[in-house]
């Protein structure tokens, strides 16, 4: 038969109470005492006291938490990750410190490992930025997984800290994602990022390129080119266009993109035409300018974000198009260059992004017509690629046409038996190339490159 003892108060020798039962409150301890399990029992039903127990060894490099134990974290040397604990309970704890007071240098990224942060269903993680962040992340359910209950400063929702968007074709080069249009699209912006993360984007705009003149026709000159430096998504190779040039803050909100045709090429009785401009967000970029016609107004090449190169001949001296047409900061191209003024002459140069076309020469039997001047280089979508190079001027009968780089067409000797000239590259935005009776080449199309840190 089990003993039964009924007392409300149980006291100490010296007649201070160690047991009180009042009501229905039960107090144990009297002031000053330590209340302690003995070695292998343990307790239910208390939970913990909504503290947590300090490692007092501060972590330096990722780590995974264990619930009911604080951390210091110290991100002098680098930024650290802690992971939340996997399939936590109800009442489970952690704590984080900043140590040495730089997250906002070196942030703290926590990995919700699966489990919501405050409800949030967005990236798996979220980062820290602010110095001497002290944080509680408390497991309530599955609804709202990981609570932040002590720090007013930081929001307790997965919010993703970098620009996350849709659109064109995407490809990936570590850490930064890269979308290339080659035609009209949207670059749709899901989420704008935090400044521990991303909030802008870096960009590559090229416009068509120009058509190059007939029967002995100028080179085209490319489209505009238009870049950013690269330093907010990875810093890759860009060409001197882009130097201080910074990349575009984003919202989340629709970007419509307008990539620009080549200018189509004129035939043996008609004059071809400028690109097309391309569009992203406040960047235009200009198309480029036709080049010249000997024998159908104008043999002047047409100002463009390059211009076109002109068309001289039998006494007549064309002048080149003129670059950066309409004018920004810093140039989206160059100028066409002029042809030669002797009987039988030949076209000039279109101008590049980063040159200006070749004259034909002023005189002699006009064998050799302008070369196209220089586009640029940029390894935006990972590759280093020449873009926007002017067309080359064509030649009267076998001679020498010019010559093209990144994207522009070569300058040729056509007739209507041998077909048409040379057209700028699709996608390059590059200068079609000046032809003889058989007409002048098409421009190349341009393109739309955004690039920015996603993770």
């Amino acid at each position: 038969m089990a003993s039964t003892i009924k007392v409300n108060n149980i006291q100490n020798q010296c007649g201070a109470n160690i047991v009180n039962k009042a009501s229905t409150t039960i107090t144990l301890g009297a002031s000053g005492d330590t209340i302690t399990l003995a070695c292998g029992a343990s307790q239910t039903g208390f939970g913990r006291t909504g503290t947590v127990d300090w490692d007092t060894t501060a972590k330096t490099a990722s780590f995974t938490a264990v619930s009911g134990n604080g951390y210091f974290v110290n991100t002098t040397s680098g930024a650290v990750t802690m992971t939340l604990p996997a399939t936590p309970s109800a009442g489970d704890i952690v704590s984080v410190k900043d140590y040495a007071y730089t997250f906002a240098t070196n942030n703290l990224t926590v990995n919700r490992n699966g489990s919501p942060i405050g409800g949030g269903s967005g990236s798996n993680t979220i980062t820290y930025s602010t110095n001497g962040d002290f944080l509680t992340f408390i497991y309530v359910d599955g609804t709202k997984g990981w609570i932040l209950t002590n720090d007013s400063t930081n929001t307790d929702q997965a919010v993703n800290p970098f620009v996350a968007a849709t659109g064109g074709c995407v490809t990936c080069c570590g850490d930064y994602k890269i979308h290339t249009f080659t035609g009209p699209g949207t670059f749709t912006v899901t989420n704008a990022g935090t400044p521990a993360g991303s909030t802008t984007v870096d960009y590559l705009v090229i416009a068509g390129g120009g058509a190059g003149g007939t029967n002995r026709g100028g080179g085209g000159g490319a489209g505009g080119y238009r870049e950013s430096s690269g330093v907010a998504s990875g810093g890759y190779s860009r060409s001197p266009l882009g130097a201080c040039v910074s990349a575009l803050p984003v919202s989340a909100q629709p970007y419509p993109i307008t990539v620009g045709g080549g200018g189509a090429g004129g035939g043996p009785s008609c004059v071809g035409s400028n690109g097309s401009n391309s569009i992203f967000s406040s960047i235009t970029s200009a198309g480029g300018g036709f080049g010249g016609n000997k024998d159908i107004s104008p043999i002047n090449g047409n100002p463009g974000g390059s211009g076109g190169g002109a068309m001289g001949a039998d006494g007549s001296s064309g002048s080149g198009g003129t670059g950066n047409t309409p004018p920004v900061a810093p140039p989206q191209g160059s100028s066409g260059a002029t042809g030669s003024t002797t009987a039988n002459g030949a076209g000039g140069g279109g101008g590049g992004a980063t040159g200006n076309g070749t004259p034909a020469p002023p005189s002699g039997p006009g064998l050799i017509a302008g070369n196209g001047g220089p586009g640029a280089t940029s390894s935006i979508n990972g590759t280093p690629t020449g873009r926007a190079g002017g067309g080359g001027g064509s030649p009267w009968n076998v001679c020498t046409g010019g010559t093209a780089t990144d994207g522009g067409g070569a300058g040729v000797r056509t007739t209507p038996a041998s077909g048409g000239s040379n057209p700028g590259t699709v996608n390059t935005g590059g200068g079609g190339g000046g032809g003889l009776c058989g007409g002048g080449g098409s421009g190349g199309s341009g393109i739309v490159i955004i690039r920015y840190k996603f993770q």
